[in-house]
């Protein structure tokens, strides 16, 4: 009988598999033989399971999904034309930060080749005109050719820029609760992690490098070449770069934080040739330069990393795209795994109008705790504090100060 059961287990096993290529039908009789043909007492065995084709040698699906409840309370700080000073608020959301579903297809002899299609969703708040709904778009769409130069790959399509995959993958491990300093709103939001364009990757095992050119504008931004009369006055693009010495080596293999120890320096920036959201009033676009310097050192049991970054804008009457400031972030991991986490983040900005000598610094701080359930589930109890300096500097503009309480599930497959 046990012989019975285990022969019928296999077969059913391998008949999942084979049924499911249409390659092969496997029938068995009472006494659990299996056949591949069908005669009187025999039974076909059916698979459950759905087939999927593709013109290529393999396909590879995963997600990532950022999940949580934000509690805010808002003190807003009023300019001086408005009278007095604050008004005070608490607001309770749950949130879909970041719901990721991507697939890479294998289609070239070299197996670190391939296409990736990634699709993010993101929920909309309600309008006027229509409830609140998830909108989905396209995040990376590219063609990643492996070894097109000495150790250098390339990614051609909606790509990677250069320095916040890096960041988020070496030196801020919490994306799920706050985007990098030079992507968050509250901190320097000089650019964003995707854009159409092209960027070389290098990684030899003390130096890796990307270096790339894109529209400038970024993955959700408008490459808009009229001007304000319709005549066309044409976009530049954005050239980019980021260049890592990895100084304990291994820079070329994908690293673990719990258990590798590395201390990386970076040097990364962009120069935004006419980009066409850095416009005046007659649509003339401007250019922007940033560039930052970034350290960071990781053990097993700890993570430290700081940066320092600056940016010049050509367009003299805003303060956007021009400033300074820097940013400091630390983990400690406890328990044998190492799978609790205490994590804070300082990170301070001050932008000028170059016109009217205007200063406007904003402080950013945050802490918490995290969890990691299993390889998949990561929890975080999280806070955050937002402070805008001085709010008479904001003559024309209210000031929100504000604090929050985050839950969040980290969750990757």
């Amino acid at each position: 009988m046990k012989k019975i059961v285990l022969s019928a287990l296999a077969v059913l096993t391998l008949g999942s598999v084979a049924a499911s290529a249409g390659s092969l039908k496997f029938y068995v009789d009472e006494q659990g033989q299996v056949f591949t043909t069908a005669a009187e007492g025999r039974t076909l065995l059916k698979s459950k399971e759905t087939p999927v084709y593709a013109k290529a040698s393999k396909l590879k699906f995963s997600g990532v999904h950022y999940l949580g409840y934000n509690l805010t309370s808002i003190n807003e700080v009023k300019a001086i034309a408005d009278g007095g000073p604050k008004d005070a608020s608490v607001t309770g959301n749950f949130e879909m930060r970041r719901n990721y579903l991507q697939v890479k297809a294998y289609l070239f002899d070299d197996p670190k080749s391939f296409l990736r299609v990634t699709l993010d969703s993101t929920y909309s708040n309600a309008t006027a005109d229509e409830g609140g709904h998830a909108d989905v778009y396209v995040k990376y769409a590219y063609l990643f050719v492996n070894d097109v130069l000495p150790f250098t790959g390339v990614e051609f399509g909606m790509v990677h820029r250069p320095w916040i995959d890096y960041e988020e993958h070496q030196g801020w491990w919490y994306r799920s609760i706050s985007k990098v300093f030079v992507e968050a709103s509250e901190s320097a939001h000089l650019t964003n992690s995707a854009d159409l364009g092209f960027n070389f990757k290098t990684k030899t095992e003390y130096i890796t490098t990307e270096l790339g050119l894109f529209n400038g504008e970024g993955y959700h931004g408008t490459n808009d070449n009229s001007g304000a009369n319709g005549e066309h006055i044409g976009t530049g693009n954005s050239f980019e770069w980021r260049t890592t010495l990895a100084t304990y080596g291994n820079g070329d293999t994908k690293r673990k934080a719990l258990k590798d120890i590395y201390f990386d320096v970076s040097f990364f920036g962009q120069y935004n040739m006419k980009n066409s959201h850095n416009a005046d009033g007659a649509g003339n676009m401007y250019s922007y330069l940033f560039y930052g310097f970034h350290g960071v050192y990781n053990t097993p049991d700890f993570l430290i990393s700081a940066q320092y970054v600056k940016a010049e804008n050509d367009y003299e009457k805003t303060s956007e795209w021009n400033g300074k400031g820097f940013s400091v972030n630390a983990t400690y991991r406890l328990g044998k795994k190492h799978q609790y986490e205490v994590l804070g983040r300082y990170d301070t900005w001050t932008s000028k109008n170059q016109s009217t000598d205007v200063e406007q610094t904003t402080r950013n701080l945050i802490y918490g705790v995290a969890w990691k359930q299993n390889k998949n589930v990561k929890w975080l109890l999280t806070g955050q504090t937002y402070r805008a300096d001085d709010y008479r500097n904001y003559k024309g503009s209210n000031v929100q100060n504000w604090n929050s309480a985050m839950l969040t599930a980290e969750v990757h497959w």
